[in-house]
């Protein structure tokens, strides 16, 4: 078959090879002049980032994906067992092992909380498992873990919660924080590790696509329209997968299925926002700091990108869940003031570049109705918005993209068993 990519970040890239591998021609679209999307180097400043991105040791499609295209992970992630420490305070670390075991060890050991909140963790924690990390769909984070001591909530919890779904924990799902707790403790050994880029970010993956895929790809080219049959912009496919935005994918299905369109304009979205800063002979006390969020201190997490095989002198610091300073102003010297104040310095320390992704992820709040992959025969979605367990993760735009060539090479055996017994097959 020959099948149209339309996007070419993490979900477009993991269709597309997919799809390479099982023998199809492909032909991938990219707005950009570079593949990436959301995860990638900033265009002619490699050694910068467009944000602070970190992967799990459950990431397990993402890391195969990863190797396929020549990359060893070992060499260009930096494992960590999972730890949130603050300046001046261990925090919680995980000993390695498994991740269950570890979990328990690691909260019993943790000085920092009293013997109570402890034994309280361990005990919600327990319910969460006996119900198979399951909840009702209506539930948001705080709900679920509102009687947890609030030292757990607010050195835990919540800082968790951001994290992983880039929404406060007041309006977070629930359910989709669950599942990931679930993979982070029940994929086997190192599954919760932290897994921090030591390399620049379109060395993980988008630079490796764009050898691997060649003159498959088409960069530069937004596509303006399709139109059944299936016809990119006049061009004739079998099939076409829409790894683009939400936004951009509602655009060109809104006069193919306008009701999966409406879903996919019905999203709301969550900024994140990455200064770094910029102070030479400084180093943190770890590669990644955890950092306690208030009306005047943005940031929630810090890097040391020179423990991190970076620049030395180099630190980002990310604002997650960023509305309200976004429309505000000013982060860049809140988070400049904040880390002045918590943290030492061998110099003073500057802002070096300020980084504001308006659209970083959807807002993942309770009951959340997210659009279907197919969108009509012949025609899928890839995105990490797409309908599924996870939140708006490189591993959740990676398995969605993975999903939707499976969906295409299905439909495609479903019209090759169905012409070789003589029935009639549809088109759209």
């Amino acid at each position: 078959m020959r099948v149209a990519i339309v996007g070419g970040g993490w979900a477009g890239i993991a269709a597309a090879v997919a799809l390479a591998d099982a023998g199809h021609d492909i032909a991938v679209f990219e707005m950009a002049p570079q593949l990436g999307g959301r995860a990638r180097s900033v265009a002619g400043q490699p050694d910068y980032d467009n944000g602070q991105h970190i992967l799990i040791g459950a990431y397990r499609d993402s890391l195969a994906l990863m190797r396929r295209l020549g990359v060893d992970p070992e060499l260009v992630l930096k494992r960590l067992p999972l730890a949130l420490p603050y300046p001046g305070e261990p925090g919680l670390r995980l000993p390695p092992g498994s991740p269950l075991i570890a979990f328990t060890r690691g909260v019993l050991a943790h000085g920092g909380w009293p013997l109570s909140a402890r034994l309280g963790l361990l005990a919600a924690a327990g319910g969460w498992l006996a119900h198979d990390f399951r909840c009702a769909a209506g539930l948001s984070v705080a709900e679920l873990c509102a009687g947890l001591p609030a030292t757990v909530k607010r050195d835990l919890v919540e800082p968790l919660c951001v994290a992983a779904l880039n929404t406060p924990a007041r309006q977070a799902s629930a359910q989709v924080f669950l599942r990931v707790l679930k993979d982070a403790l029940f994929s086997g050994a190192g599954s919760a590790d932290l897994l921090l880029p030591r390399r620049p970010l379109s060395e993980l993956l988008a630079g490796p696509a764009t050898a691997w895929l060649g003159g498959r790809l088409r960069l530069g080219r937004r596509v303006q329209s399709i139109e059944p049959g299936w016809r990119v912009d006049g061009e004739a496919f079998d099939a076409v997968v829409l790894a683009c935005t939400s936004v951009e994918a509602a655009r060109l299905a809104a006069p193919l299925n306008a009701g999966w369109a409406a879903e996919a304009q019905g999203l709301r979205f969550e900024p994140i926002v990455t200064v770094y800063l910029h102070s030479p002979g400084s180093t943190l006390p770890a590669p990644m700091l955890a950092l306690r969020e208030g009306a005047d201190a943005p940031a929630q997490f810090a890097f040391d990108h020179g423990q991190l095989g970076g620049a030395p002198g180099r630190f980002a610091f990310v604002v997650s869940g960023a509305a309200p300073w976004v429309e505000r102003g000013g982060c860049a010297e809140a988070v400049l003031a904040q880390a002045t104040r918590e943290l030492r310095w061998a110099t003073p320390p500057v802002v070096d570049r300020l980084l504001t992704e308006k659209r970083a992820t959807f807002a993942c709040t309770p009951g959340l109705a997210r659009p279907p992959a197919r969108i009509a025969p012949g025609l899928f979605a890839a995105g990490d918005y797409i309908a599924g367990p996870y939140p708006a993760t490189l591993e959740g735009a990676v398995r969605a993209g993975l999903a939707a060539a499976q969906g295409v090479a299905a439909e495609a055996g479903t019209a090759a068993n169905g012409a070789a017994s003589g029935s009639p097959t549809k088109t759209p």
